[in-house]
């Protein structure tokens, strides 16, 4: 496997600007919602790509998870919430797909994932739809937020220059 040491390095940052935000939550029932995560993401999806991002995902959900700011459910989410931007990204060059994929990834098929999580692992109580709302409100949020950050990266010419140095 080839490892590229300046996406590494971009993944570790992003993940440690996610922990540092982590602070910024709005709890929604049972779940804290973590709009940067996602934000996060978005951003690492389309300038480091889906590895890089799920790799960055992990990591901050790690540490969150040590630091006691967030929970086991952070895991399915996130991570595959990265993956699908990414790969999205990746095939249509459309941060509009990016934040799509993020929002599915994460609001959908992670708030679904999170159900064998809680019920068994964690031993709450939970329906297999539980988290999707939680879920879709926080990635929602974050997606928005990286979409406005990423669309003016692109039109000031910074995105370009981002995938220039990551050699996208």
């Amino acid at each position: 496997m080839n490892i590229n040491i300046k996406k590494l390095v971009a993944a570790a940052m992003l993940s440690a600007i996610a922990v540092s935000l982590s602070a910024f939550a709005i709890p929604v029932g049972t779940s804290k919602c973590f709009p940067i995560q996602h934000l996060i993401n978005v951003v690492a999806g389309v300038t480091l790509g889906p590895f890089y991002g799920v790799l960055a995902a992990f990591c901050t959900s790690l540490i969150r998870n040590v630091l006691g700011t967030g929970s086991l459910l952070a895991f399915p989410g996130s991570m595959i919430g990265a993956l699908l931007c990414g790969l999205l990204f990746n095939k249509t060059k459309s941060i509009l797909a990016a934040c799509i994929g993020e929002v599915f990834g994460t609001g959908i098929i992670g708030g679904i994932l999170c159900y064998p999580i809680a019920a068994f692992v964690m031993g709450q109580e939970a329906a297999v739809f539980t988290y999707v709302i939680p879920f879709l409100t926080s990635t929602a949020i974050g997606s928005v937020m990286a979409a406005v950050i990423i669309y003016s990266m692109k039109k000031v010419g910074a995105l370009d220059q981002v995938n220039k140095i990551m050699g996208n």
